[in-house]
C-alpha cells in the first residue's frame, strides 16, 4: 500500500496487519509501538523548530519501527509525519538504506534536508 493510500479509518488495521513484535503480547504493546511515531514526529518538529537534532535517539525510534513494521513502515511514517517535515524523515530513512529503489514513487521527489543529512554522516 502507497502511503497516500493511507486515511484515518484504515492506518490501524494497516499497521496491526504488518505489526511483527514477538514481544508483543497485549493490545498495550501495539499501542505503546504505535507512540514511536508520535516521538518521531515531536523530535523532528524540534529540529525544525531549533536547530537541535537528537539523532542517536531518532534512528533508535526509526530502527525500532522498522524491525517491527518492516516495509510497512515506510507508508505508516509517511502517513503519521507532516509533510513539511518529509525532508528531514527523509534524510534518516537514506542513511538507514530504506528508500525503495523500486517503484518510483513521491518519496523519490522529496528533497532530503542537507544539515540532517550533514549531521547524519558524522555518526
Amino acid at each position: 500500500m502507497r502511503f497516500d493510500e493511507l486515511n484515518d479509518s484504515n492506518y490501524i488495521m494497516f499497521a496491526i496487519k504488518h505489526y511483527e513484535n514477538p514481544q508483543a503480547v497485549t493490545q498495550e504493546d501495539f499501542h505503546e509501538d504505535m507512540k514511536r511515531f508520535k516521538y518521531i514526529k515531536r523530535l523532528l518538529k524540534k529540529y525544525k523548530n531549533t536547530g537541535i537534532l537528537k539523532s542517536h535517539l531518532l534512528i533508535n525510534h526509526f530502527i525500532v519501527i522498522y524491525n517491527i513494521f518492516d516495509e510497512a513502515a515506510t507508508p505508516l511514517l509517511f502517513y503519521k509525519i507532516d509533510k513539511d517535515l518529509w525532508g528531514v524523515m527523509k534524510s534518516f530513512m537514506m542513511v538507514l538504506g530504506r528508500i525503495p529503489e523500486y517503484p518510483k514513487s513521491i518519496i523519490h521527489d522529496i528533497h532530503p534536508d542537507i544539515d540532517c543529512l550533514e549531521q547524519l554522516q558524522k555518526i
